[in-house]
């Protein structure tokens, strides 16, 4: 069986050359919460050296807070935003004759859609055209899953290998102190159960039941590289392929 793992990058940690041997598919800031020319042609000339698959990594423009929180912006600001980071990153792309596999949104503007259809719905309309040929990276039962396959968008199922999940399936809050898995033996657990169970357990230790085609390591988690690593040599062990 075959397992996807991503990671977020070009977000300035600096890491992206000890990730990318270890994962599948990246995503990759395009502007919006961090990034550039210069960062973005950088990562994906290491993602093409490594053959990962590349997406590119839409945010709430705010790189104040990194993207992670939940601003106040106009429908007409964040459109155009959003297809600005998508231009810029599609046209780096193109410089290097890379392939876009899916879009991910980052942070806050990733969670907020998986809960708010006025919002899913503004990110679909403003990502549909970059999406006609590839896949938008979603949660299980979340909103934006809805609004995406009611517009015929192209979907997988993604699930946090380093953080733990609400009952709801909403993720942790950073502010919690239990929001992040870092032990490296527990976050394989994690991605088992979800992948073989289809199967979380959450942070108040009920089961629910969820779906999962990719797994997110975030790539500035103090020990990502640690735990990319560690998934990469045991996986296989479990009958899973990282692809």
């Amino acid at each position: 069986m075959k397992i996807d793992i991503n990671c977020d990058v070009g977000e300035g940690v600096d890491n992206e050359h000890l990730l990318m041997p270890f994962i599948s598919s990246c995503n990759i800031a395009c502007g919006g919460h961090f990034g550039d020319k210069n960062s973005i042609d950088k990562t994906i000339e290491l993602a093409i050296k490594h053959k990962v698959k590349i997406g590119a990594h839409p945010s709430f423009p705010d790189q104040e807070n990194f993207g992670r929180k939940l601003i106040q912006i106009s429908n007409d600001t964040l459109k155009k935003s959003i297809q600005s980071q998508l231009d810029l990153f599609l046209e780096r792309l193109s410089l290097q004759n890379g392939k876009l596999h899916h879009i991910k949104p980052h942070g806050a503007l990733y969670n907020a859609i998986a809960i708010d259809n006025k919002l899913a719905t503004l990110f679909i309309s403003s990502a549909a055209k970059y999406l006609k040929n590839s896949y938008l990276y979603v949660p299980y039962n979340s909103v934006i899953e809805k609004v995406a396959l009611k517009n015929a968008i192209k979907i997988k199922y993604e699930a946090f290998a380093d953080r733990n999940y609400n009952a709801d399936l909403t993720l942790v809050s950073r502010k919690n102190k239990n929001a992040l898995i870092l032990n490296k033996e527990e976050v394989l657990e994690h991605v088992l159960n979800i992948k073989q169970k289809g199967l979380v357990t959450t942070i108040d230790n009920t089961k629910s039941k969820i779906k999962a085609d990719t797994f997110c390591v975030h790539g500035d988690t103090e020990n990502a590289v640690e735990i990319v690593k560690y998934l990469y040599q045991n996986l296989e062990k479990e009958g899973l392929n990282i692809d």
